[in-house]
């Protein structure tokens, strides 16, 4: 089986420490955006999430109505990188004790083999570093000493009847040879357990990313200041290919007056089911 994790995945701690994963095939994956990213003026292409508020006058767009304005954009292939694992627990909030600034995602779900509707009953399973760059499981890869409980910043939520599901997390830090990011797959067929779910199909892998502006700021105040290893920027990310929401930039819109009161993070993502 070839290895298609990017090169750009393996910093010089995760080398001859973690075994890469090598299960990543090739596959055909719509992702549309929603709206244009704040702060960017970056376009996406793709529709509004129907359960993110866009400012009062505007109001709210639902699935319905925006199916009909869906446009769709191809991805051919999307590493899974080397921090994964298996069983993820099926919950909104993903913190536990982790320090950072809140990010609640809005994730709307659609099957491209049906015309883009909304795709119920889907897992949307994510993944993320902390405020330091490390992973749960995987804790001192970064160069930090942290307990690790293998469990924090990780999860996933069902998919309603409109395709949509929310989970709660923290703004990711960083860590050397990659962008602020966070990983995500999405499976059907799953069967759940008391805390987790067993079997299912994936039928999405992907990475989220961030404005840069935005990041920037975030990522010189505590706790993520402390974090003192070399930060890769977005444009010079070797997985991120400036396809905006095409690529996973989410749509960011600000909770409070400063960066530290969080973000309302919303993508659609379109995955062909057959």
């Amino acid at each position: 089986m070839t290895d298609n994790t990017s090169a750009s995945e393996q910093t010089p701690q995760t080398l001859g420490r973690h075994r890469l994963d090598s299960t990543m095939k090739r596959r055909r994956v719509l992702i549309g955006g929603a709206g244009v990213a704040a702060a960017g003026g970056l376009m996406a292409a793709g529709f509004a999430s129907a359960a993110t508020d866009t400012g009062g006058a505007e109001g709210t767009t639902t699935a319905a109505d925006a199916t009909a304005t869906t446009v769709c954009t191809l991805t051919a292939e999307v590493t899974e990188g080397p921090y994964s694992l298996p069983g993820a627990l099926v919950r909104e909030d993903i913190r536990e004790d982790k320090e950072g600034f809140e990010v609640q995602y809005t994730f709307t779900v659609v099957d491209t083999d049906n015309d883009c509707a909304p795709l119920a009953d889907a897992l949307v399973e994510i993944w993320h570093c902390d405020a330091l760059g490390e992973y749960s499981g995987f804790v001192g890869g970064n160069g930090h000493k942290e307990d690790d409980d293998g469990t924090f910043l990780r999860g996933g939520q069902m998919t309603d009847e409109n395709g949509q599901c929310s989970i709660v997390s923290i703004w990711p830090g960083h860590y050397v040879s990659r962008a602020v990011h966070v990983h995500m797959r999405v499976h059907t067929d799953v069967t759940l357990t008391d805390t987790s779910y067993t079997g299912g199909e994936l039928v999405h892998t992907g990475q989220l990313f961030f404005d840069q502006d935005i990041n920037t700021e975030i990522q010189a105040i505590s706790p993520y200041s402390a974090n003192t290893t070399k930060e890769t920027l977005l444009a010079n990310d070797g997985i991120y290919d400036d396809g905006g929401a095409a690529s996973g930039l989410l749509t960011l819109t600000a909770l409070g007056d400063s960066v530290s009161d969080g973000y309302k993070a919303t993508l659609t993502v379109g995955v062909s089911t057959s």
